[in-house]
């Protein structure tokens, strides 16, 4: 279901696209012979890395597409604008994400809803843009990076953690609404990758991966046609048996935790 081209022949617009697991994505994604469009608000970094692409594949077709994923209209304006120039879209992958703490003595609701709307209003809006296209064509596939913090909620990380529940809550209705339609949905959830934005933790990431192994694991999963792609195991499925424990006895060991200085959760994505 959905994305039923070749990985070789497929459309893809990739958000979040200027850094991180965004820009390893879209190197991945053009090795492999797709036809992209770069999406993110760093319009330089997006023509450095089309630059470094078209010297390797100087067949390659690699569309700038500057704007910010909390622009509802711009948004639109670009998914259109790739749908124009591919003649439609096969992937959309929802990659731009932003992350930080927030502590109850520096209360900040400002900081919840630009996390939230990155996050998750900015997924959204690009499913409003490219979701009527891939039903007129009954195929296609949306991809949304989540975290393996959606489970539940990790000490200093409440809006991160919050917006990327909401995130994987919507795609797993999405992906039901969409069964029989052509259009698959894939939920990506890793750990700790090696971006821009964890390189600025400082507290330990157990099992860190390099941002181009991610790459690698995401664009096979959407392949696939996996429902989630989840990933390193050795993380996330502890992190999963997470949702299991007792109130009581999960709210202990995240307080312990944060006294250990596990005080953020892991990020994922590109900037927004």
């Amino acid at each position: 279901m959905g994305a039923r081209r070749s990985p070789l022949l497929w459309r893809t617009w990739i958000s979040g696209a200027s850094s991180g697991i965004g820009e390893a994505l879209a190197r991945e994604l053009a090795a492999r012979g797709c036809r992209l469009a770069l999406f993110a608000r760093r319009e330089a970094e997006l023509v450095r890395i089309r630059g470094e692409i078209l010297a390797r594949r100087p067949d390659a077709e690699v569309l700038v597409q500057p704007g910010d994923v909390t622009d509802r209209r711009r948004v639109g304006e670009a998914i259109r604008a790739a749908e124009a120039a591919f003649g439609g879209l096969d992937v959309v992958i929802l990659n731009a994400g932003t992350g930080d703490s927030l502590f109850p003595d520096r209360f900040d609701a400002g900081l919840v809803e630009r996390i939230t709307r990155v996050n998750y209003l900015g997924a959204v809006y690009a499913i409003e843009a490219a979701l009527p296209g891939m039903l007129a064509r009954r195929e296609g596939r949306i991809a949304g990076m989540s975290s393996i913090s959606a489970v539940r909620g990790l000490p200093g990380a409440g809006p991160y953690c919050a917006s990327k529940a909401a995130l994987s809550t919507f795609l797993e209705s999405l992906r039901v609404d969409l069964r029989g339609r052509g259009v698959g949905v894939t939920t990506v959830s890793p750990g700790f990758v090696r971006t821009p934005l964890t390189d600025r933790n400082r507290f330990p990431m157990p099992f860190i991966q390099p941002a181009d192994r991610a790459a690698r694991r995401i664009v096979e999963g959407i392949r696939r046609g996996r429902r989630e792609v989840c990933f390193p195991r050795r993380l996330t499925i502890p992190a999963r048996c997470l949702r299991f424990l007792p109130a009581g006895l999960y709210d202990w060991l995240m307080s312990f935790a944060a006294r250990k200085g596990y005080s953020k959760a892991p990020e994922g994505g590109g900037e927004g």
